[in-house]
């Protein structure tokens, strides 16, 4: 299936919220509670704002994925589980790496199938933190596009 890909209206910051629990919610089981809490805000009134949003809809024009990207690098992808293998990720990653010139990601080292993502989709490992960038204890690996 193809997917066109549009842009996200500030308007629909909450839906993207919506989304983005949803996916975190199925994906990142080692997250607690009180981090899903404390991202949440953070989501919607700061990251969204700091990044090019983009996003493929349903044929309702539901966000059903979406990415976000800021000076080369790409900061949130993320699909709704009901979603998830059917090309929504890839389509928003190669629009990313195409049309915005993404050539960085930063994934948590216990999310086994971004990181297989990312590497079947020409990224390698070049570095890890131990602490996000919010300074919780989530092990962060860097990746750039393998040249």
């Amino acid at each position: 299936m193809t997917y066109q890909i549009d842009q996200v209206q500030p308007t629909e910051y909450p839906k993207v919220v919506e989304l983005w629990e949803a996916s975190v919610r199925k994906t990142h089981d080692f997250l607690k509670e009180e981090d899903i809490v404390f991202f949440k805000p953070l989501i919607l009134n700061e990251y969204l704002k700091a990044v090019e949003l983009s996003c493929v809809r349903d044929s309702e024009t539901h966000i059903i994925g979406f990415s976000g990207v800021a000076e080369g690098n790409l900061e949130m992808l993320f699909v709704y589980p009901a979603y998830a293998g059917k090309g929504i990720g890839k389509t928003l990653l190669s629009h990313a790496i195409l049309k915005q010139r993404v050539t960085k990601v930063d994934v948590n080292e216990q999310n086994a199938n971004a990181l297989e993502f990312y590497l079947k989709n020409g990224f390698e490992v070049i570095s890890r933190s131990e602490i996000d960038g919010a300074g919780k204890p989530y092990p962060i690996l860097h990746m750039a596009l393998a040249k």
